[in-house]
């Protein structure tokens, strides 16, 4: 096990290094210059498309609204890549881990915007949510190269439906022990991990069964409120030690350009670290958020392209910068292998050590709608595959399987192997939305010209009548009651 640990751990730090964290941002900055920044300078039109009406679907009921498709994205982000992995990138790299991460995170919500514009683009009708899509979906439509969809389909299955749902699963379990151990004065007994396992099972199992539309009202519910009370927490710290602020900002500058060197120490392993955290946690790029984004009913895909662009904002500004500040605030001892602890620990420094509970809370909370929000991604993806029902039912109950699974199993060889199936996944990603990113940045001109004109956005594919393999955008697929139908019949004529 140690062996292939360490086989996993040299790939990934080769393959990160040398490949894809230069290629991300070459792509990010390409994206940002054709676009013309369009992370920064269009975030209020962010806030006014997250607030689009779905309309009524053709069953009488609402579909997926702009809103919950962010919810179910922001369950998959906020995650343990946010606790963990903040306090790990800290851990290896320093506190200039935090300031790439920063960086990153405003650099690549370019490459958000457009992975998650293309994917309402090329989404589908079917599913349990009205609308089903993500880079699959827009491989084989937009660069009719099916099989790079598929490709792609068995990655992010893999990946996020498997491999990132046993990452939440441990952390759950490991968060839940250091609980047990606060109270009791020693480690839990051998079947207490175990006994998590089987309960995260269970309740996974009630849920995910129910399909996506059960998934997206689950996180539309729990993300608000796991984010609320973290970042709520973090505000207490930091206005406990508002006079340490300036001299963490500080640290993190200076560690950032390697004038100072700590833990593995260096400008080289502060970037590596801080860009391979911050994109496991805020997933631009990943190809992940789209299948989310592909989901939601609204009036253009621009709208659902720049909501997906602030989730990047949440994640890595706001919750990572939230984790940063409490692991800094508390002298920590750098230990990589710690994790979630780690974070616990630096908490219940600050505030006591029944701190270290509600932590476990927010952990439990976080890391639990990252696994609704990666189960929906995996069904999205199985969804391309097959039309089977029986196939999409077996891969529900393997998601139960690992969960429990995840909570048993070794932590270094879990993030390890979450490393490098999320690299591969982001390499083919980006490999097909270099060449598409032309037609994003025509529908951004589009969005623009309309609003312009005082226009609520509206977009139908007799706009562009040279797209070609483009499914959905008839009249008939635009939401069917509320302003934004109105608006949309006059740009139409």
């Amino acid at each position: 096990m140690d062996a292939l640990n360490n086989g996993i751990l040299a790939f990934n730090d080769a393959f990160w290094a040398y490949l894809l964290i230069p290629l991300l941002t070459i792509l990010a900055i390409y994206f940002t210059i054709r676009s013309k920044a369009v992370q920064i300078r269009l975030i209020p039109e962010m806030f006014r498309a997250l607030a689009s009406d779905p309309g009524m679907s053709e069953d009488g009921k609402k579909p997926i609204s702009s809103f919950q498709a962010f919810a179910v994205s922001a369950a998959a982000r906020i995650g343990t890549g946010n606790i963990a992995g903040v306090a790990t990138a800290i851990a290896l790299g320093g506190p200039g881990a935090v300031f790439w991460m920063w960086v990153m995170g405003l650099l690549v919500g370019s490459a958000s915007f457009v992975e998650s514009t293309l994917a309402q683009l090329y989404k589908v009708r079917g599913g349990t949510s009205g609308f089903r899509g993500g880079p699959a979906y827009y491989m084989k439509f937009g660069l009719k190269a099916p099989w790079m969809g598929v490709l792609f389909a068995i990655t992010i299955t893999l990946t996020f439906a498997f491999v990132f749902t046993a990452v939440q699963s441990n952390t759950i379990s490991g968060a839940l022990a250091q609980s047990v151990e606060t109270v009791s004065g020693s480690a839990p007994a051998p079947w207490f991990a175990y006994a998590v396992g089987i309960v995260l099972a269970a309740v996974t199992a009630l849920i995910i069964l129910g399909g996506a539309k059960r998934i997206a009202q689950v996180a539309t519910a729990l993300v608000p409120l796991m984010a609320g009370i973290y970042i709520l927490l973090g505000l207490v710290i930091i206005v406990m030690n508002i006079g340490e602020i300036p001299g963490v900002i500080a640290s993190i500058v200076t560690h950032a350009f390697g004038i100072q060197e700590i833990a593995a120490g260096g400008v080289g392993t502060a970037i590596i670290q801080g860009v391979r955290r911050g994109m496991f946690s805020n997933e631009a790029g990943l190809g992940s958020a789209p299948n989310a984004g592909a989901s939601a009913a609204v009036t253009h895909p621009v709208k659902q392209g720049l909501v997906q662009t602030l989730g990047v904002y949440l994640d890595t500004l706001i919750v990572c910068s939230t984790t940063a500040f409490i692991v800094l605030l508390s002298n920590p001892v750098f230990d990589e292998t710690r994790g979630a602890t780690m974070t616990q620990d630096a908490v219940a420094a600050n505030l006591g050590s029944w701190t270290i509970h509600l932590m476990s809370l927010i952990i439990l909370l976080v890391a639990y709608t990252s696994v609704l929000g990666n189960t929906f991604y995996g069904e999205s993806n199985v969804g391309y595959l097959t039309q089977s029902p029986t196939v999409m039912l077996v891969f529900r109950w393997l998601v139960v399987v690992v969960v429990f699974l995840g909570a048993i199993g070794s932590v270094d060889l879990i993030w390890n192997l979450a490393d490098a199936t999320m690299g591969i996944m982001a390499l083919i990603n980006l490999a097909a939305i270099a060449p598409l990113a032309g037609v994003a940045i025509r529908l951004l001109s589009d969005y623009t010209a309309q609003r312009k004109e005082g226009k609520d956005p509206v977009f139908t594919k007799d706009r562009m009548p040279d797209l070609v393999n483009v499914q959905c955008w008839d009249a008939s697929d635009l939401p069917s009651a509320g302003p934004a139908s109105a608006t949309g019949s006059a740009a139409r004529d």
